[in-house]
């Protein structure tokens, strides 16, 4: 996998490919075109890096370019036999992509390192996860733990929509966040897909802070080939 900031984030056999400005957006597909036909100049050339590094990602996997285009639920659309996830904030772009024989489904979120806005943690956090965010800021004020679990939550979401096409609200997961390791849990308080004949109850991933940023990832590995889907 080439270098990048998130490289320690993922399994092995992913693909990551990032940007923290939009000097080289790509040329873009007439589908991908339409798709921004009246947006403004931000939007789109964060959109058009946003594809550089997916059709960069893709081609590391050895697929050829092609349009990488908004599908059901707004996730992006891969082609037949790669799962991944795209996501961008304010001064950084990427996408990460990986085979479907390894991993079910990628997620992948990155926003400021800024606190929420005010109001929003109580929508987003149950009263456990409040109480743990208020003790993470007082004893390491550096990390906006309050955004960051917001990110988690978000990473979940980009993993549990492609398993289920269901909805995921913020209370269909309690997030347990490691500070020292790292790492995060994600418990369902729904029930959950099915894979590999077992039902899942959470999702486990990983999580950094740094250059102004926070970027949570997570996984679902294939643990039995012969269950895995064409794409």
């Amino acid at each position: 996998m080439p270098h990048t900031m998130t490289a320690d984030l993922f399994p092995a056999g992913v693909v990551a490919v990032e940007a923290f400005d939009d000097a080289e957006p790509a040329p873009l597909f007439p589908e991908e075109e339409r798709l921004i036909a009246r947006a403004g100049s931000k939007r789109r050339t964060e959109f058009a890096t946003a594809r550089r590094c997916a059709r960069e990602a893709l081609a590391g996997l050895g697929c050829p370019p092609a349009p990488v285009l908004p599908g059901e639920g707004g996730a992006p659309t891969w082609p037949a036999g790669v799962v991944g996830s795209i996501t961008h904030c304010a001064g950084y772009r990427l996408a990460a992509v990986a085979p479907a024989s390894t991993l079910w489904t990628l997620g992948v979120d990155a926003e400021p390192n800024e606190p929420l806005p005010p109001g929003l943690l109580g929508c987003v956090a149950s009263a456990p996860e409040r109480v743990a965010v208020t003790a993470l800021l007082a004893s390491d004020p550096s990390v906006r733990w309050d955004r960051l679990l917001f990110c988690v939550k978000e990473a979940v979401y980009k993993v549990w929509f492609p398993l289920t096409r269901q909805p995921l609200g913020f209370t269909g997961a309690v997030v347990t966040i490691d500070a020292a390791g790292r790492t995060f849990d994600a418990r369902l308080t729904v029930p959950g897909p099915r894979l590999d004949g077992r039902e899942v109850t959470g999702f486990a991933g990983r999580w950094l802070a740094h250059r102004g940023l926070l970027v949570a990832a997570l996984a679902t590995p294939v643990r039995d080939p012969a269950t895995t889907r064409a794409g």
